[in-house]
């Protein structure tokens, strides 16, 4: 589901159901936590996981300096072309929005525009294709910063519409019905009393179904 309300959304989004299930008619007026609908960061659409959203204005200025400062802890779990031959890393690039390609970016040399991102390999399977199962812990939180620091890397993730060339990612769609991507575990402070809060989600069935296919 489409996190983020927009012109171009064109179907049921996270941002209106959440308004119409906890936010009802309360008046934000011109605030940005009415206009965000309390949608305090986002997922791409193809990854399921964990999302933050807030009931009222306080709270969502609060977790929003909290992904600001890199305060925040998160996890994504990844299926990615290829054996990687570093098993832990951390790649630091720019990100910026790629001018030869409307909605899609690429590492660039804008430095205040730097992502970083770590990775560790967790498995490795030959069979539907050769891919790794990795953890990726982003650092910042620009916008296809995993999808495009893999691509860069050379190991893209496994059915990414947008950064897989059209032959992989039809023989990808063979046997994988989405992006192999998942936000795996969260780590926020409380808004009000600053507990540290951790949340996880398993991976969903679909997910699920595709790594049970892959073979060592």
């Amino acid at each position: 589901m489409v996190v983020n309300d927009s012109k171009t959304s064109g179907t049921e989004t996270v941002q209106a159901w959440f308004a119409a299930e906890y936010l009802g008619n309360s008046d934000q007026g011109g605030t940005e936590f009415g206009q965000k609908g309390g949608v305090v960061h986002r997922l791409d659409k193809e990854t399921s996981g964990v999302l933050v959203l807030a009931r009222n204005a306080g709270a969502y200025e609060r977790l929003k300096q909290q992904f600001l400062e890199r305060e925040t802890k998160k996890q994504y779990w990844a299926l990615v072309h290829g054996i990687m031959k570093e098993k832990t890393g951390i790649l630091s690039k720019p990100i910026v929005r790629n001018p030869k390609s409307w909605g899609k970016f690429t590492v660039g040399e804008e430095l205040s525009r730097t992502a970083v991102t770590e990775w560790r390999v967790k498995d490795e399977f030959s069979q539907p294709d050769k891919v790794s199962e990795v953890d990726l812990l982003p650092l910042t939180g620009r916008t296809h910063q995993l999808r495009v620091h893999l691509q860069f890397l050379g190991h893209p993730i496994v059915g990414d519409n947008l950064y897989l060339g059209k032959r992989r990612l039809e023989a990808d769609r063979g046997w994988c019905p989405r992006m192999c991507l998942h936000a795996s575990r969260l780590e926020i402070k409380h808004p009000t009393d600053n507990r540290t809060m951790e949340f996880t989600a398993v991976l969903p069935a679909d997910l699920e179904e595709i790594r049970a296919k892959l073979v060592h």
